[in-house]
């Protein structure tokens, strides 16, 4: 049994976003696994947090830059740590590395921050993401991050293979972790029984606001035009003011806000659309609609990590990897809509896109032979999604890890590099704010 602390950077909210989903399914595979589980946050408390006492598991409360964490730390002696995205082990890692030298030290990364971070600049810039710079000053900080770690949980094999392929972190390194889905529900609503289009997505979240934009002033009048009884109904934790001033019942755009249970309003809807412009990970809003049996229309952003459809083979380099070697940019990933459940477009960036998005919207809306054959698709794509997982548990790779932790990292000359007094800057940053604060 290994003793493992999680240093959550928000409370787990599984009904929130995929990222609490992803959260809530890791401490579930160590809870599962019979090892002790403890979650520190310094993140303000949430009415929409998991209950993780119900696991077994204690949370409890700790500070930014204060020596406090560090004895509390050398209290619970954990043999794990696992850092909820790059900015938690920035904050705690080195606390870690000084008062439990022999703990694993594992990162999380939910999605890489600086590819959607990127990705977002992009689109500001020119309006297509793939034009994406990746050698950026925040990827410096994340990569750094998960050099210094032991091990790295990366969500997409995108993602991996960018890693490995364009920032040259060794393999040994990193572990590909899909978000986790569940079992596709056995009994699901037919065509004639559902109706309306569907959004969903958390709106503090920047790519899900972004494809609400999208929707209200390019693809729903469009589409509104061809089906005038069709409704859009959005949904999203922690709704703003100005999304709820999006609402238009005559417009048929329908701001619902928090969803009690995804899954129910998911498998009401007719098709599923998300307009992804940028982005990073995987979206759980797409594997929900495939475990729902509901067609989805998105791009290659949405489906990038699910299914390499969305992605033509000309822009696959050897390596199985989207990057121009010679630019340092993203390669333009050409639409294909063959084989996702529904239809993958390309991203909104003029009239011919938009037109293209909603043609296919409108036929798997009124097409009841496509819809069918879409919906049936689900469960394949869904299979070859779950096929990526490793063999090996995480619980199982962890304990591996942590019984040979010495010789691995041995292994790993940039880590301790990274680890050089003079790189130590977030340390000494921190250990300044803590004095100043005294």
């Amino acid at each position: 049994m290994l003793n493992i602390v999680v240093i959550g950077y928000v409370w787990p909210e599984p009904n929130s976003s995929a990222a609490g989903q992803n959260m809530l399914s890791l401490i579930r595979q160590h809870c599962d696994a019979g090892n002790k589980v403890t979650f520190l946050t310094a993140a303000a408390d949430s009415i929409h947090k998991a209950d993780l006492a119900k696991l077994d598991v204690t949370s409890e409360a700790i500070a930014l830059n204060c020596s406090s964490f560090d004895k509390r730390i050398r209290e619970i002696s954990p043999d794990v740590v696992i850092f909820d995205r790059y900015m938690t082990e920035e904050q705690f890692s080195w606390r870690v590395k000084d008062a439990c030298p022999h703990a694993l030290r594992v990162l999380n990364t939910e999605d890489l921050h600086s590819l959607r971070q990127a990705r977002h600049d992009a689109v500001k810039s020119s309006g297509d993401a793939s034009n994406a710079q990746l050698n950026t000053e925040l990827a410096q900080r994340e990569i750094a991050s998960i050099l210094r770690s032991d091990l790295t949980l990366v969500i997409s094999q995108y993602e991996k293979q960018l890693l490995e392929h364009h920032y040259n972190v060794p393999r040994a390194q990193l572990r590909l972790h899909p978000l986790f889905v569940e079992d596709a529900t056995t009994s699901t609503l037919d065509y004639s029984q559902r109706q309306h289009f569907v959004h969903i997505g958390n709106f503090r979240h920047a790519p899900n606001w972004d494809a609400v934009l999208q929707l209200k002033q390019h693809i729903w009048p469009a589409i509104r035009k061809k089906i005038p009884d069709a409704q859009l109904h959005i949904y999203g934790a922690y709704l703003p003011k100005k999304a709820s001033q999006l609402h238009n019942v005559a417009q048929g755009f329908i701001v619902k806000g928090w969803a009690e249970n995804a899954e129910k309003v998911i498998s009401s809807a007719r098709v599923l659309i998300a307009p992804i412009r940028f982005g990073a990970g995987i979206k759980g809003k797409l594997l929900d609609a495939m475990r729902t049996h509901t067609p989805s229309v998105t791009t290659w952003l949405g489906s990038e990590g699910i299914s390499s459809e969305g992605i033509s083979s000309e822009d696959k380099s050897s390596k199985g990897d989207l990057l121009d070697t010679h630019t340092n940019n993203e390669k333009e990933a050409k639409p294909i809509a063959t084989q996702w459940p529904g239809a993958i477009c390309s991203p909104i960036m003029d009239k011919t896109a938009v037109d293209n998005f909603v043609e296919h919207a409108v036929s798997l809306y009124q097409n009841e032979v496509k819809w069918q054959k879409a919906s049936q698709q689900c469960e394949e794509v869904l299979k070859a999604y779950r096929a990526q997982a490793d063999d090996m548990t995480l619980p199982e790779q962890l304990q591996l890890l942590f019984n040979g932790l010495k010789t691995h990292r041995e292994s790993l000359f940039l880590q301790s590099l990274l680890w050089h007094q003079s790189l130590n800057a977030t340390k000494y940053m921190s250990q300044w704010i803590e004095e100043k604060n005294n």
